[in-house]
């Protein structure tokens, strides 16, 4: 197989979104779900989380991403995007571990949305008590 065909794949989760990240060599090429990144993520701070990895391990531009990214909503599938990445990376190249690790971006975000209880308005919130 050539290189430039050879991927490396990440799977990155946060809340309950799901992101199918392959990383090849290339021009810097990123594209969610067949369309540039710009496109699916319009707001520039979600492109930025996403792409926090490249920039860290210093292959900006270097490679191509292609992503599958599907469930929740777009932040959590920016940040979904950015555990897939750094997990790719680490593949691609485990070099790259100690910085990966140091800006904290291959931790998975445990953080999920509390279940809403019975006999309750919400998670948390009670209903009005009334005395009378």
């Amino acid at each position: 197989m050539q290189a430039s065909n050879m991927y490396f794949w990440g799977t990155g989760r946060r809340k309950n979104a799901v992101a199918r990240v392959r990383i090849r060599p290339g021009q810097g090429l990123v594209k969610v779900n067949n369309r540039e990144i710009g496109d699916y993520l319009p707001r520039f701070t979600w492109q930025l989380h996403a792409l926090e990895a490249l920039k860290v391990a210093g292959v900006e531009g270097k490679v191509d991403v292609l992503v599958r990214a599907h469930g929740g909503g777009l932040t959590g599938q920016a940040g979904a995007i950015r555990l897939g990445i750094a997990r790719a990376i680490l593949k691609m190249n485990p070099q790259a571990r100690p910085a990966l690790k140091k800006a904290g971006l291959l931790t998975r975000d445990p953080r999920m949305v509390e279940r809403k209880k019975f006999g309750q308005a919400g998670a948390r919130a009670r209903f009005q008590y009334s005395k009378r």
